[in-house]
């Protein structure tokens, strides 16, 4: 069967095209309106809730010493005769490590003591007190042909032989004390309000894979000026339990902490309104729904707030408002969208975490 045009009334053709044109152009209203909307849906922006641990705590670094050091050196010029221990060797205090020839000055010692036992038979008591005054310097100089040790240590080095000739003052090795070290590190004249005698340091070591706990020993009550320019005070922290890794004179970073690490949930402010003067916040459901819900926060930092309740963790946020171009904020109060200035009602809370940073 073949359809005949000709058949159609001018007024039936004009009426057709006019229906076939609004059809198309409501489809095409309905179109253009979902793929405005769908649009707006891909730029909605979203934040998540995260953890992150806050540590309020000042940076330092520097290289740890030795609790205590000796350089051990001749005190008198003369040959070494002997030497008692080697380099690595652990020594108590006053032991003897090198000898020096003293036949001279024990020779002069035996002179003197057979001098005043003479003294002695023939009863002249004042001679005798001045002989032994000079027997107290020759037993010193017997000592000073000895090089001990001032304290229980290590030697660290030791570049000495028997038979070595010594001018005074020659050093020949070194004694340190290891059993706890020290560092003088500097603290900004910002950050000394802060410090307290016992506070704990974590110390990172490039030679030492994990951290070391120390403490903090002392601080004076003086600055000083770097020559940077800078006003600083130096401030001595110590590690008593030292691992065998670490050796006077290695390099270090670390942290003074003011007061011990803390979990806090944390997320960008412009996910968070304040609604009657309650703040709250719109979780994105994975339906794509949102469910509107009110929680606490606190200022965190210039473009984060703390959420002390309300949230867990984890949760994807609607944003609720942006700075402007202008420095205007786009806010929400009584479910109207409005504009204030500098966020001083509606939108983000209050207290310097709900608007623009301060200008």
């Amino acid at each position: 069967m073949k359809f005949n045009m000709k058949k159609i009334s001018p007024k039936k053709r004009l009426l057709g095209f006019t229906v076939l044109a609004v059809l198309l152009f409501a489809g095409g209203t309905v179109l253009a309106r979902n793929l405005i909307q769908n649009s707006k849906a891909a730029k909605t922006t979203v934040y998540k809730v995260r953890t992150e641990t806050y540590e309020n705590a000042i940076e330092i670094a520097g290289t740890v010493s030795a609790a205590k050091s000796q350089t051990l050196k001749s005190l008198n010029d003369g040959t070494v005769i002997a030497v008692y221990k080697k380099e690595g060797d652990y020594v108590k205090n006053g032991e003897l490590i090198v000898q020096l020839d003293d036949s001279e000055q024990q020779y002069n010692l035996a002179n003197l003591d057979y001098e005043i036992s003479v003294a002695r038979q023939n009863q002249t008591s004042g001679k005798i007190k001045l002989m032994q005054t000079q027997r107290k310097s020759l037993v010193r100089k017997i000592e000073d042909r000895k090089i001990s040790a001032t304290f229980d240590g290590i030697i660290a080095s030791l570049d000495v032989d028997p038979g070595d000739y010594l001018e005074a003052k020659d050093s020949i090795g070194t004694l340190v004390d290891t059993s706890y070290l020290t560092a003088d590190v500097e603290i900004a004249e910002t950050d000394v309000s802060k410090l307290k005698t016992g506070q704990k340091v974590l110390f990172t070591f490039p030679s030492y894979d994990g951290t070391v706990e120390g403490y903090l020993v002392s601080f004076p009550a003086i600055g000083t000026v770097t020559s940077r320019g800078a006003t600083v005070v130096e401030a001595k922290v110590r590690i008593d339990d030292v691992p065998e890794q670490i050796l006077p004179n290695f390099s270090f970073t670390g942290k003074i902490y003011i007061t011990e690490p803390e979990e806090k949930l944390v997320v960008e402010r412009y996910a968070v309104a304040r609604e009657d003067g309650k703040a709250f916040v719109e979780v994105l459901e994975r339906s794509g729904k949102t469910t509107k819900r009110e929680v606490k926060v606190e200022p965190y930092t210039a473009d984060y707030v703390s959420i002390l309740s309300g949230l867990q963790g984890g949760e994807v946020l609607k944003e609720q408002w942006t700075a402007g171009k202008s420095g205007r904020l786009k806010t929400t109060t009584k479910g109207k969208s409005s504009n204030t200035k500098n966020g001083s009602s509606g939108g983000g809370p209050s207290g310097g975490f709900g608007g623009p940073p301060p200008r």
